[in-house]
């Protein structure tokens, strides 16, 4: 088992996947994981010539707690620009639960066991 697939037992794919890690931070209580998108360009804008321009604003979701510490996750999501017409595109990720502000698979946990 690599370092990848045990981050994957503990975090969304899609975090392990497109993210990478940049720092974190604990008190007694919380872990703050904090996260930006890899330089990678999106597979859906392939046909474009793009460059990496910044990140669009930070957003912050609550995930399962972990070893008896609550956990957010803070994302940063890359901002490219079509190199040929100047426009700006990001992919669309669909991160936070809708009416929440935790993960799609936290917020399916907590609706499961209160059912």
């Amino acid at each position: 088992m690599t370092f990848i697939d045990l981050l994957k037992f503990m975090l969304p794919d899609f975090l392990v996947d497109h993210f990478e890690v940049v720092s974190a931070n604990e008190t007694q209580e919380i872990l703050h994981l904090y996260f930006e998108e890899k330089a990678k360009a999106p597979k859906e804008f392939d046909t474009l010539e793009l460059a990496s321009k910044g990140f669009v604003d930070e957003i912050t979701i609550q995930d399962f707690p972990l070893r008896g510490k609550f956990v957010y996750l803070h994302i940063k999501r890359r901002r490219w620009t079509n190199k040929t017409n100047g426009e700006i595109l990001k992919r669309d990720w669909t991160l936070v639960a809708k009416g929440t502000r935790m993960t799609q698979e936290f917020a399916a946990f907590l609706k499961e066991i209160n059912r």
